[in-house]
């Protein structure tokens, strides 16, 4: 888990699962796989695997243990929606979450169909906790607005879009049941383009439906020098933010060793 993080919209980062795999063009040049193959078979790097998808239960208890509000990014090196992480791990760490509700967690995922799908059934109970945002990655017409649909159509009572990076105009989106809206350009020495009236009109249509809009970055090779002002404006809108106050150190503690016994309970490896 990272204390700080230089993704714009969020505080820190949480990785209980590590490692993913690319399944649409939004994948092309992943970061995250950039970063974790760096590391494949440094011994005792916590990457030593590369970014081959694999769960790390040992981190699972970690929100509990801080204790300053944060808006934490959930699994920002991984998809918590994978094929290879069962439903069973996916519900615990939706239980950490829920338990650690001084924090806002922010969910995002490319496996649409497995979020709607656990959204309506076992996350059910998660799903309309205030302080847990579930969200979907959209790049482009093809793949991104199933998800849309996919998202919408499940019970969640926070929605987000993260449209990065974004690489066509996408059109008219529906935006009811929507609660916030990303949109930010490719970064990186490969980084496809991004032209301002696509851009233009997201942030449009969320003018119009009044849904929070958060202008990430142009992107491109030098991403700081190409900044994120959109029409001499900068966008950092969020949606209402709803959390707890943070609880006493020993009903955190009784909250850790809840998680922890469950581990020793079900030992759960890829």
């Amino acid at each position: 888990m990272s204390s700080q993080s230089s993704i714009e919209w969020t505080d820190a980062t949480w990785n209980p699962v590590r490692g993913c795999t690319k399944i649409s063009p939004g994948c092309k040049y992943c970061y995250a796989e950039v970063f974790a193959e760096r590391f494949r078979g440094v011994a005792g790097h916590a990457y030593e695997r590369g970014f081959d998808p694999r769960l790390v239960p040992e981190k699972l208890a970690e929100p509990l243990r801080w204790k300053k509000s944060r808006m934490i990014f959930v699994n920002s090196m991984s998809d918590l929606f994978h094929s290879s992480v069962p439903d069973a791990y996916i519900v615990k760490v939706a239980r950490v979450m829920s338990l650690a509700n001084w924090h806002v967690f922010q969910v995002l995922t490319k496996r649409s169909e497995r979020l709607e799908q656990m959204l309506k059934t076992s996350l059910r109970p998660y799903a309309s906790e205030q302080h847990i945002w579930w969200g979907v990655s959209v790049e482009n017409r093809k793949h991104g607005l199933p998800r849309i649909h996919h998202l919408r159509s499940a019970p969640a009572k926070v929605r987000f879009l993260s449209v990065e990076p974004l690489l066509e105009d996408i059109g008219r989106i529906k935006l009811d049941g929507i609660s916030w809206v990303i949109v930010g350009g490719e970064s990186g020495p490969r980084a496809r383009p991004i032209k301002a009236e696509w851009v233009i009109s997201v942030r449009d249509q969320c003018e119009a439906a009044r849904v929070p809009f958060f202008f990430k970055q142009w992107g491109g090779r030098r991403k700081k020098r190409a900044g994120r002002t959109l029409d001499g404006n900068t966008y950092d809108e969020f949606p209402s933010l709803v959390r707890s106050s943070v609880p006493a150190d020993s009903v955190r503690g009784d909250h850790i060793a809840s998680i922890e016994g469950l581990l020793e309970l079900a030992s759960i490896s890829l």
